[in-house]
């Protein structure tokens, strides 16, 4: 039996969660809508929204569209994997001893821990410890 804590949290290497980040959030969630037929629901950051992207038939939650301001502001403009990892620190410093980079350094994010690496091919994702 596994307690309820295990049974939530995705297992490591599942990809968890993709976020895109752009200067004008509104226009893009906008695009994405009349594109892909996504619904969105704001998500209120004080003074300006971030949306939460919904499929249409369920409401499940699928993606996230955010401004590049604030803690966003030195995201890269493209779609952002979360792949979650069991240490988030320690994967930094490994991506670092194998050629990559560290774009956003740990940090807390939502329940968890995040950063941002570009691996030595130049792809970036996020790693995301829960």
């Amino acid at each position: 039996m596994t307690t309820t804590q295990e049974a939530v949290s995705p297992a490591v290497g599942t990809i968890a969660w993709r976020d895109l980040t752009v200067p004008n959030a509104e226009s893009i969630r906008t695009f994405y809508e009349q594109v892909v037929g996504w619904k969105s629901s704001p998500v209120d950051l004080g003074g300006y929204s971030d949306f939460e992207m919904l499929q249409p038939s369920s409401g499940e939650s699928v993606a996230g569209i955010c401004h590049a301001r604030g803690s966003n502001a030195e995201l890269p403009p493209q779609w952002l994997i979360y792949i979650i990892v069991a240490d988030v620190a320690a994967s930094a410093t490994r991506c670092v001893e194998l050629g990559g980079h560290v774009l956003v350094a740990p940090r807390p994010l939502s329940g968890g821990t995040f950063c941002v690496i570009r691996d030595p091919a130049g792809a970036v994702c996020a790693l995301f410890q829960p």
